[in-house]
C-alpha cells in the first residue's frame, strides 16, 4: 500500500461508513475525460486518488445546485467537502474564469472546497503539492508537499494528533544565539538584520 493508499485509510477508517459511500473505484475513461476536459494530466498521488475513490458515486446536480454539489461532508475540519470528478470539473470550469488576473492556474486541480467554492485545496498536477485558495486572498501554494501529506494530516486533526508546528529558521537561529523572542512570534528588525547579516 502505498502512502496515499494509507493515508486515505486511515480517514475512511476513521468516517466510514457515515460520510464515505459509492463504489470504491471509478470508471478509468470517466477520470480520463474529465482531466482532458479541464486540459489537465493528473500524477501521482491525485491521479491513484482519482482511481481509487468514486465520490460522486453516479450522482449527477441538480439544476441549482450550489458550485459544490455532490461534495463529500464531514471529513475536513472546517467546512469543506471532499470533491468527486463532477464537482472537480465544475469548481475547476468556475475558478478558471480567474485565471487571467492570476488567480488561478489551469494545473491546479481542487479536491476540497465549499459549496459556494470561495475557499478550498487543491493539487497543483505540475509538481504534486497542494495549495489552496480563498476568497479576497491570494492563492497559497505548497501548503503540504503532496495529497498523502495533506491527507495524513487530515486525518491526524480527525484523530486528536497535534500537528507539528514548523519554526522560521530566524525563530531558531535566535533560540541558537541566546535571543529570547516572545513578542507573540513577531521578530525584532534587528534581530532579523543580526540574522540576516550572519546568513
Amino acid at each position: 500500500m502505498d502512502d496515499i493508499q494509507q493515508a486515505w485509510a486511515r480517514i475512511t477508517a476513521r468516517l466510514a461508513p457515515r460520510a464515505l459511500s459509492g463504489p470504491d473505484a471509478p470508471d478509468p475513461d470517466a477520470v480520463a475525460g474529465a482531466a482532458a476536459r479541464m486540459g489537465v494530466e493528473p500524477a501521482g498521488d491525485l491521479r491513484r486518488w482519482l482511481l481509487a475513490v468514486d465520490l460522486d458515486a453516479g450522482r449527477r446536480p441538480a439544476a441549482h445546485a450550489p458550485l459544490v454539489a455532490l461534495g463529500c461532508p464531514g471529513v475536513l475540519p472546517g467546512g469543506a467537502l471532499l470533491l468527486g470528478l463532477t464537482d472537480i470539473e465544475r469548481v475547476h470550469g468556475q475558478r478558471m474564469n480567474l485565471a487571467a488576473d492570476g488567480l488561478w492556474r489551469r494545473e491546479w486541480v481542487p479536491v476540497a472546497a465549499e459549496t459556494d467554492g470561495f475557499h478550498g485545496v487543491f493539487v497543483n498536477t505540475l509538481t504534486g503539492t497542494v495549495g489552496s485558495w480563498s476568497e479576497g486572498e491570494d492563492p497559497k501554494e505548497d501548503t503540504h508537499p503532496s495529497l498523502a501529506t495533506f491527507f495524513h494530516d487530515i486525518a491526524d486533526q480527525l484523530d486528536g494528533t497535534p500537528r507539528p508546528v514548523a519554526e522560521d529558521p530566524v525563530h531558531t537561529w535566535a533560540r541558537a544565539h541566546g535571543i529570547r523572542i516572545n513578542d507573540r512570534g513577531r521578530i525584532p528588525a534587528d534581530v532579523r538584520r543580526a540574522y540576516e547579516d550572519g546568513n
